[in-house]
């Protein structure tokens, strides 16, 4: 009989913190639905759907023009009825910038800011130093697009905690 639970050992996982695709309405039904035809993949404006563990649809945010557009193509060329509608939100994740930051060590950079179309990421004035990002939650759409701006890999894309019940 098999483990499954030993099966997992010999797989990359996606992290669980980021969605497998926008408007995604089932994720933890994801595979037992998905036909694998690749449709999503096609359709991608900005190639960052990519064939991931299993032959599975996933994000991949370091790939092709590196953010999501949320031009909805992948949902609409589905054959399955795995998507919420558009007017729904696509998605829970955000933009956090960690330590590793180059303003954290007083270098001026203002790249991730740059590449923010929603303008989610602010620079807070210091005295005697370099200005701070910070990231406005409601403001994040967790298209992906600082990542790709950032020099020095600060940025990580995860899903937001909601802590009302």
């Amino acid at each position: 009989m098999v483990d499954r639970l030993r099966r997992s050992l010999f797989t990359r996982k996606t992290p669980s913190n980021i969605p497998r695709l926008p408007w995604l309405s089932h994720a933890d039904t994801f595979t037992d639905f998905c036909s694998r035809c690749e449709r999503c993949i096609e359709h991608c404006e900005t190639n960052i759907i990519v064939k991931g563990d299993g032959g599975f649809p996933q994000v991949d945010f370091s790939q092709g023009e590196g953010e999501c557009t949320f031009c909805y193509q992948c949902a609409e060329a589905c054959p399955e009825p795995l998507f919420l509608p558009q007017s729904e939100s696509p998605w829970d994740i955000i933009a956090t910038i960690n330590e590793s930051c180059m303003a954290s060590k007083n270098i001026e950079c203002r790249s991730c800011g740059d590449m923010c179309e929603p303008q989610a990421i602010k620079f807070q004035l210091q005295i005697g130093k370099v200005a701070m990002p910070t990231i406005t939650e409601e403001d994040c759409s967790g298209c992906g697009a600082c990542l790709s701006g950032c020099p020095v890999s600060a940025i990580t894309i995860s899903r937001v905690e909601n802590n009302a019940q």
